[in-house]
């Protein structure tokens, strides 16, 4: 009988005594597989890239005159106005929705038979996370980091320090993000149910992130409500490095949100490592 007329426990009883592949050769080919598979569908490309700015122009240009924030410096809003305190707030959601989203295709994958080879495969639970997971910072870094380039047109200006800060924390924050997403994707088996999830999730971490407005001008009870949302300090840290030439530099409020943002990252993929792992061993049970 060959393995694919097997029954899955019985497939992964037979593969599970063959010798584990190195993590890094699985882990790097899941996550090109991610990247063949969203520069192949056009649509994904155009509307990742184009709804962030459809969003930065409506809602910055619509409240760009109402918007005051407090003592309006430099530091905080540019020589833009509203429109500059608004763009790191856009490169966020790039990162956000991308890395989110990119993780659909954990759900797209078990029901296409693919996860299932993968599972079966002589390889470790932590491969799968980090190919998915590298998979879909990837996409979202590289689509950020095409919106962050277009920064010093609003205003901003970088050194080359602060370009590497920006790049730095942008980095670590879609690789949390992304791996919030297979924390969630990982259990699911709709793709309804997933987006039904995130737009629960999504949108008010994106909204309590102070990307629409500063957390001091903030109702009291959101202000810690913000400051407890750990999508924050990646934002701070990008605004602040963003904002270097302009305010000098601030390595204290930088290395905070660098700091807070890591562990952000490091404890979602512990986790996303510990749920793929007891699933897995839960199935071959």
């Amino acid at each position: 009988m060959s393995a694919e007329t097997l029954p899955y426990s019985a497939t992964s009883a037979a593969t599970s005594a063959a010798p584990r592949l190195p993590l890094w050769l699985p882990a790097l080919s899941l996550a090109k597989r991610e990247l063949v598979r969203f520069l192949r569908q056009k649509h994904r490309i155009i509307g990742a890239l184009a709804t962030p700015i459809v969003f930065w122009l409506l809602i910055g240009g619509g409240m760009g005159r109402s918007f005051q924030s407090p003592g309006n410096t430099a530091s905080q809003v540019g020589q833009g106005g509203y429109l500059a305190y608004f763009y790191p707030g856009t490169v966020l959601m790039i990162l956000l929705f991308t890395a989110i989203f990119s993780t659909i295709s954990i759900i797209e994958d078990r029901r296409e038979g693919f996860l299932q080879s993968v599972l079966v495969a002589p390889i470790s639970p932590l491969a799968i996370v980090l190919g998915k997971v590298l998979g879909g910072t990837a996409l979202a870094f590289g689509q950020g980091l095409i919106f962050l380039l277009l920064s010093p047109l609003v205003g901003f200006g970088f050194t080359f320090i602060s370009f590497l800060l920006a790049v730095l924390i942008m980095f670590i924050t879609a690789m949390g993000l992304t791996a919030l997403g297979f924390c969630i994707a990982w259990r699911m088996s709709s793709t309804q149910g997933f987006h039904a999830i995130m737009n629960l999730f999504l949108m008010p971490m994106w909204f309590l992130s102070g990307a629409l407005f500063p957390a001091e001008g903030a109702w009291v009870g959101l202000k810690y409500v913000i400051y407890a949302n750990p999508l924050s300090y990646g934002l701070s840290g990008l605004r602040t490095a963003m904002d270097w030439r302009a305010t000098g530099g601030d390595w204290g409020a930088y290395g905070i949100s660098l700091g807070i943002s890591v562990l952000f990252a490091g404890a979602l993929m512990l986790l996303a490592a510990a749920i793929a792992r007891t699933r897995i061993q839960a199935d071959l049970q």
